[in-house]
């Protein structure tokens, strides 16, 4: 809260960027309105609740508690202290609902950009000094949503367990009259009974496995069928009692999910075919969710979306996008071309990549109007790539604070979670997003040093044999020489008797995200 407050005091305190941000929230959530009804919120404090809102990802509970309990936030509202005997300003739940929802995507993002603009000023090296240009660094990472590991007998049970949950509060809360239900206990209890039977078997093991597997999920299948055709006729009635459309239509959706993962257990297992990845689904609650393999050892798979950052060398984040079932590779000529509409050409100083982004055709194309372009190539490189990516401006910013890699991860790691709120686009608001370095694991404070003459590197700390991803052959023929002759002569060897190998075994380093000059705005 205190880094959120202060941002928003020094938007307060800077009068070109507070009346350009005026300016884009009057036409947006003025526009079109008469100035007549009951008082309401003024555009102050709409703005710093859905910053306050983004920024703790709270719900609106807490976020009514807030605007009417916390002293410093009733402050920056303007909101004065309220003298003894007389009624408090008190923001109720639904106001704060039908204002804080007004700040759509597209105003949220042309906010984003007037406040990092406005805020290369503060990094001016004297005052009054134009600012200096920017040195980008673009990387994605995974932002994950709220969802349990899917499986294909998991979601159907997800689809059926939600169609037994709707009827239920259809009789219960609706009074709806539907034939049928008296067992609908005894349905949930054996449904969910056959589910972890047929997880178990699928995914266990034991003496004919392929033959107990094709009679609990037939078993599964059976009573799943049974569900959805009860479920069927009661759709049918609801169609003639008092029930709203929205209610209607979720009962309707749970109900072709149901369907839609009875035929594809029923195509992979028993029938054994292979269920293309256009076809599967991966949550019924947030049906947006990719599934997402970048080649990291640990997490192997990520559910959630790609989220794009541009970040300059004060870290500030200059550009984001969400990439709904897009790449890295396709991202690099849009991104920069975002920043220069925004800023004009000139302005980059240089960007930075990692290897996801590389294309040669687009690595060309930027070289056009950003005078340094890092963008390393995967594979082999011939002699002039060699020369180039050997340089010493490309080396330093691919490894320095602005080289690409490391930016997306540092992000998720200091709390870049989604918001409450429902469907894809709440992935677009993003919190606490703060800068932070890459230190090598074996430069951190309490690592030990390494040791004139030992003949090896010592070990960084928390690095362990599974973290060990390949070892050529020729290592592994150098250990083995060394343990025979260990065993031969239980005397010591130097190791100067030993030829070190010429390949060294690739190692995953861990590392370790410490903030290192930590600058925080609201909306950046």
């Amino acid at each position: 809260m205190p880094p959120i407050l202060a941002g928003l005091q020094w938007i307060w305190m800077h009068p070109a960027l507070k009346i350009e941000i005026f300016l884009l929230l009057e036409g947006e959530v003025l526009a079109g309105k008469q100035a007549t009804g009951r008082p309401g919120m003024d555009l102050w404090q709409i703005l710093v609740l859905g910053v306050v809102r983004l920024g703790l990802d709270a719900n609106y509970d807490r976020l009514e508690d807030l605007a009417n309990h916390h002293l410093l936030l009733r402050q920056i509202l303007g909101v004065s202290e309220t003298p003894w005997g007389e009624q408090a300003v008190v923001f109720n739940h639904q106001t704060l609902r039908d204002n804080v929802a007004l700040v759509d995507e597209a105003l949220l993002a042309t906010i984003n950009a007037k406040v990092a603009a406005a805020g290369r000023e503060v990094f001016a090296k004297k005052e009054g000094a134009p600012a200096e240009p920017l040195a980008l660094k673009v990387d994605s990472y995974v932002l994950e949503t709220d969802v349990h590991f899917p499986t294909d007998l998991n979601l159907l049970f997800d689809g059926g367990r939600k169609c037994l949950d709707l009827v239920e509060k259809y009789q219960d809360d609706l009074g709806c009259e539907l034939v049928g239900w008296r067992k609908l206990e005894d349905w949930r209890r054996r449904f969910k009974g056959l589910e972890r039977v047929a997880s178990k078997t699928v995914f266990g093991g034991g003496k004919d496995k392929e033959k107990r597997v094709r009679t609990v999920v037939s078993e599964y299948l059976e009573c799943a069928r049974g569900l959805s055709a009860k479920v069927s006729e009661s759709l049918l009635a609801l169609c003639d009692q008092a029930v709203a459309l929205e209610q209607w239509s979720a009962l309707c959706y749970f109900h072709e999910m149901l369907d839609k993962h009875i035929d594809l257990v029923d195509r992979r297992l028993l029938q054994g075919q292979k269920i293309e990845a256009s076809e599967k689904v991966y949550s019924l609650f947030e049906p947006h969710t990719e599934w997402i393999t970048k080649g990291k050892l640990h997490p192997g798979v990520e559910l959630g979306h790609r989220i794009l950052i541009a970040t300059d060398q004060n870290q500030l984040i200059q550009d984001y996008a969400v990439m709904d079932r897009e790449v890295d590779v396709d991202q690099s000529v849009p991104v920069v071309d975002r920043v220069l509409g925004r800023y004009g050409e000139g302005v980059i100083a240089s960007v930075s990549f990692d290897k996801g982004f590389t294309r040669e055709i687009d690595r060309q194309l930027l070289e056009l109007f950003v005078p340094v372009v890092v963008m390393p190539k995967r594979g082999k490189k011939n002699a002039v790539e060699t020369e180039r990516e050997s340089a010493k401006r490309f080396v330093q910013l691919r490894r320095g604070p602005s080289g690409g890699g490391g930016g997306g991860a540092a992000l998720g790691d200091h709390g870049a979670q989604p918001v409450f709120g429902s469907g894809p686009g709440r992935l677009s608001a993003l919190r606490g997003l703060r800068g932070a370095g890459l230190q090598p694991a074996c430069d951190r404070e309490g690592a030990a040093p390494a040791t004139a003459g030992s003949g090896r590197r010592p070990r960084p700390r928390g690095l362990k044999l599974r973290h060990v991803r390949r070892m050529s052959r020729i290592a592994r023929e150098k250990c083995l020489q060394r343990r025979q002759r260990k065993a031969q002569n239980p005397q010591k060897i130097p190791n100067e008797q030993i030829r070190p190998a010429k390949t060294m075994p690739m190692c995953l380093f861990g590392t370790a995200l410490g903030q290192k000059n930590t600058r925080f705005l609201p909306g950046t």
